[in-house]
C-alpha cells in the first residue's frame, strides 16, 4: 500500500515538474566579442575637408533575451530564441577649422593634409535612436540580434530539474558600423555642396549691391575670406553630423545564417507554473562587419511561465 502510495506521489510529481508549453524572458550576455578601432583619423571627403575615427571595445556584450519552448516528451524539445545584444564605442568626426587653410581652399581650390590634425575641430558623435527624442543621443553602439531554432534532447528525466543539450539554426541580424567607408558614402561631396551654396548667395548679394549701393559693405564684410572659412566650416560641420544621423536612422540590417550548440538546465516546481533556465550557447558561421571579432558564447539566465 505504501509502494502503490509512493509511485502514484512520484509519477504525479514528474508529471507536474515538466512543462509542456513554456515562454520566458532572460538575461543574455556576449562574451569575447571585440571591436577593433582605427589608429587614427581617415578622410571621408575627397578634399580632405571631413575626417572619421571610431575607437573600439571588448569584454562582454549586454544583451536581453525571450524564448518559447514545447517539449515533446521522451524524443526531443524544441525552443525557439530571440536575443539583442550590443557594445558601445565613441566615434568623432573632424571638420577642417583652420581659417588660413580654409582660405587657401577657397581661393585656390586643392585638398588638405589629413594628417595634420592640428587644423580640423573634433565632434563626437551622437546618434540618436529611432523614435525618441533628441535628448536621448548616445554613443553609437554595435547591435548583433539572433533568432534560434533548436532541438534539444533531455539528458536525464529527473523530476523537477531537467539538464538538457542541443543545437540548431542561427539567424543573425548585425547593425553597420561608422567606419571610413560607412561616413564617405555619407559626407562626401559636403564641402563642394555648401562652397557652391556660399557662391550663390554672394552672387545674390552682389546683384542685390548693384541695384542698392547701400548693400556693398554688407557684400564686402561676406566675402571677407576669414568670415567665409568660419561660415564654410560651421555650414559643413551642422550638415556632416545632420547627414550622418539621417543615414543611421535608414541603415538596414546585414543578415546571415549560421548554426549553434547548447548545453541548458531548466528548473520547475510541481503545480507552479514559473520555470527557471540557464543556457549557455556556442555559436558558428555568420557574417559580421570586418571590425567585429565575433567571440561567438552567449549566457541565458532567465525565468518563464510553463503549463
Amino acid at each position: 500500500m505504501k509502494f502503490k502510495v509512493f509511485a502514484a506521489a512520484a509519477a504525479l510529481l514528474a508529471s507536474q515538474s515538466f512543462a509542456i508549453l513554456g515562454v520566458g524572458a532572460h538575461y543574455a550576455p556576449g562574451f569575447g566579442t571585440k571591436m577593433s578601432g582605427m589608429d587614427k583619423p581617415a578622410a571621408v571627403t575627397d578634399d580632405g575637408t571631413i575626417l572619421v575615427k571610431h575607437e573600439g571595445f571588448k569584454g562582454i556584450m549586454q544583451g536581453v533575451g525571450f524564448k518559447a519552448w514545447i517539449d515533446i516528451l521522451p524524443i526531443i524539445d524544441v525552443e525557439a530564441t530571440f536575443n539583442i545584444q550590443f557594445g558601445s564605442y565613441d566615434a568623432s568626426l573632424y571638420v577642417l577649422q583652420d581659417k588660413e587653410a580654409l582660405s587657401k581652399i577657397l581661393s585656390e581650390g586643392g585638398e588638405v593634409d589629413p594628417s595634420n590634425i592640428d587644423l580640423y575641430k573634433e565632434i563626437p558623435l551622437k546618434v540618436e535612436l529611432g523614435g525618441v527624442p533628441s535628448w536621448a543621443e548616445a554613443n553609437p553602439k554595435f547591435f548583433h540580434m539572433n533568432g534560434d531554432l533548436t532541438i534539444t534532447y533531455p539528458i536525464t528525466f529527473i523530476p523537477i530539474i531537467r539538464p538538457y543539450i542541443g543545437g540548431g539554426v542561427t539567424y543573425n541580424l548585425n547593425t553597420f558600423i561608422l567606419n571610413q567607408s560607412f561616413t564617405y558614402s555619407v559626407v562626401n561631396g559636403i564641402y563642394g555642396a555648401v562652397l557652391q551654396s556660399m557662391k550663390d548667395e554672394m552672387a545674390e548679394a552682389a546683384s542685390e549691391a548693384l541695384n542698392d549701393p547701400s548693400k556693398a559693405a554688407d557684400l564686402a564684410a561676406q566675402m571677407d575670406p576669414a568670415q567665409m572659412a568660419d561660415r564654410l566650416a560651421s555650414r559643413i560641420q551642422d550638415q556632416a553630423v545632420d547627414k550622418i544621423k539621417e543615414a543611421a536612422l535608414e541603415e538596414g540590417l546585414k543578415t546571415s545564417i549560421g548554426g549553434h550548440v547548447m548545453l541548458g538546465v531548466r528548473a520547475k516546481l510541481p503545480i507552479i507554473p514559473i520555470a527557471a533556465y540557464a543556457n549557455f550557447k556556442y555559436y558558428f558561421g555568420g557574417d559580421y562587419p570586418t571590425e567585429i571579432d565575433a567571440g561567438n558564447m552567449t549566457a541565458e539566465v532567465g525565468v518563464g511561465f510553463a503549463l
